[in-house]
């Protein structure tokens, strides 16, 4: 398997070296385009793969890889989550999340609009929009 090309040129336009560990991170991310993992998980995997990985090594490419849009980050909890990116060539966007099985769906409209019409006044700087509920194949497993 190899890391897609979209990962790759991002972490190069943004003034990133392709290192050996970022590859093999990315890697493993992108096995999680369609949920999210644990981001200790990935500090397991990556220092499994590499023993005198730091912690903070680990946590500083994730959030660099979230800056730029290689992956998004969400909090489950107290847990920090993560997911390879699923739509590059849309990286605003939204999720259907499946309580049951973690499956992430992306949403094909951002409801922003609906919104900023109740508030004309307002200027909002950032927004996240996320669907909960079961997906099709687990609500069809739990009747």
């Amino acid at each position: 398997m190899q890391v897609k090309g979209n990962a790759l040129t991002l972490l190069k336009q943004n003034g990133y070296k392709v290192t050996k560990q970022r590859r093999d991170m990315l890697l493993y991310l992108s096995q999680f385009q369609h949920s999210y993992i644990n981001v200790t998980a990935v500090d397991g995997h990556m220092r499994a793969l590499y023993p005198g990985m730091s912690h903070n090594t680990i946590y500083r490419n994730i959030r660099a890889f979230a800056e730029i849009g290689i992956v998004e980050q969400r909090n489950r909890g107290e847990q920090a989550t993560v997911k390879y990116q699923c739509d590059f060539e849309h990286p605003h966007h939204h999720h259907f999340i499946c309580r049951n099985c973690g499956k992430v769906i992306e949403l094909a409209m951002c409801p922003l609009d609906f919104f900023s019409k109740q508030i004309p006044d307002c200027e909002i700087d950032s927004h996240n929009f996320e669907l909960y509920g079961l997906c099709g194949t687990c609500k069809q497993k739990l009747k």
